[in-house]
């Protein structure tokens, strides 16, 4: 069966073709691959056995390379025991243990298989602890749950009622003054403030420090969604290099190289409102089927190792740095710095792909990712993994010399006439 076969049958019986928005048809141009059948180190290969080399590293969750022996071992010999069992599982506490131990500050833990629940528990968490209803998340941070709380605050919001929307608020990240005015304006209302600690944009000199201040201030509950960038900027987390300790924070993606691992961290005296030693109102935090399974569970297990003999975030950091000044410099040689260039923390890289004018461009953005694909690198964005090396970087350069050759004559000339395909929209938006 070919490609578009699957993707036909994707179609027919999953809304959106896929069960992630951002793994969309319309998230990529059409030459890319639609369905994918496997994945090995850093590349990735579709039915029909086309191989390519991939940036995407399943939505950033794979950090270290698809399908590595150890980690995939250790998954499968727990799966061997029994994968799921009616108490609590002898990896589950050693899992638990573990984790409480690498992440400086933390007491207690609860793993669930998604970000969005464990965001949920925390937010949750939040409202039992302080007694109070509102939400102040970061505006400018993509992403944060599934759930209603977040889901409300987007434009994408049918289904949501509004009494729910009204409880969440916006702050600005880098901007201590917006967040003071989200205090000064629902005074003793603001039961957690929410955001990540570094995306393309990194925070700051002492921004995080002067959140975690007004929170304890005010009164409220300082969560960090290290979903993205835990176990990438440090195995310990961006809380441990930018030198903050949250009251709660959320892990996933890259915690077990790809198994459907999440958790949520804090204080004990916030986490045990979930647990069976307190005399005040049970809260039912979170409380899943799968959410210990064990399987993942030795994978994050023995990610925690491969991480700590291989070095894995320092290589992240390096090759990142290479990537980024490569790139760039590219970029420059051609003269098409001001319109396409490479931004963001080494260890995350961000694509700036602009237009004419010099504003963000969807339709540039098309291009360059239409013209990558046509070398075989698929990049929807950058998500670094142990698994790029030297041969990686050579072949990534050159993929990008030649894009940015066609994204030079586009600036000169219009940029419809290169474009093969639709346009790749915003997931957010309002109408397909």
């Amino acid at each position: 069966m070919l490609n578009c076969d699957y993707q036909s049958k994707a179609h027919q019986y999953i809304p959106g073709g896929a069960h992630t928005y951002s793994r969309g048809d319309d998230q990529f141009p059409s030459n890319a691959p639609p369905v994918l059948e496997r994945g090995e180190g850093c590349y990735v290969y579709d039915i029909e056995g086309n191989k390519y080399l991939d940036y995407g590293m399943a939505l950033r969750s794979v950090t270290i390379g698809y399908g590595y022996e150890r980690i995939a071992n250790a998954a499968i010999k727990q799966i061997k025991n029994g994968n799921g069992l009616t108490r609590a599982s002898k990896i589950e506490v050693e899992a638990a243990e573990k984790m409480v131990s690498l992440i400086d500050g933390m007491d207690m833990i609860k793993f669930g298989k998604n970000g969005s629940t464990v965001t949920t528990a925390a937010v949750k968490l939040s409202r039992a602890y302080t007694g109070r209803n509102i939400i102040a998340r970061c505006f400018q941070h993509p992403f944060f749950s599934y759930d209603d709380w977040f889901i409300g605050d987007t434009i994408m919001n049918p289904g949501v009622p509004d009494e729910i929307k009204s409880l969440t608020v916006n702050f600005n990240f880098n901007d201590l003054e917006s967040l003071k005015d989200i205090f000064s304006k629902y005074e003793n209302q603001i039961a957690c403030v929410i955001l990540e600690p570094a995306t393309h944009v990194e925070p700051n000199e002492g921004f995080l420090q002067g959140v975690k201040e007004l929170c304890h201030k005010n009164g409220a509950v300082f969560i960090l969604d290290e979903m993205i960038s835990g176990f990438r900027w440090d195995i310990k987390g961006a809380q441990k290099y930018y030198r903050v300790s949250p009251d709660l924070c959320t892990f996933g993606k890259g915690m077990a190289n790809g198994f459907s691992v999440s958790a949520l961290m804090g204080k004990k005296e916030i986490m045990e409102l979930g647990g069976l030693f307190h005399d005040k109102e049970r809260v039912f935090l979170m409380s899943t089927t799968h959410g210990a399974e064990m399987s993942g569970l030795g994978a994050l297990c023995e990610t925690i190792e491969v991480y700590k003999e291989l070095g894995v975030t320092d290589h992240l950091w390096s090759y990142g740095k290479k990537l980024k000044n490569g790139i760039n410099s590219i970029s420059e040689e051609l003269g098409i710095i001001d319109y396409f260039y490479i931004d963001g923390a080494e260890v995350s890289p961000a694509i700036a792909t602009l237009g004419r004018d010099k504003n963000i461009s969807m339709e540039f953005r098309t291009l360059f990712l239409q013209e990558m694909i046509k070398n075989r690198v698929l990049m929807p964005y950058i998500a670094l993994c142990y698994s790029h090396g030297d041969i990686e970087l050579e072949m990534t350069l050159e993929a990008v010399r030649e894009s940015l050759k066609v994204y030079k004559k586009a600036i000169d000339n219009d940029v419809n006439s290169f474009l093969e395909c639709p346009v790749v929209k915003s997931v957010f938006r309002k109408y397909n």
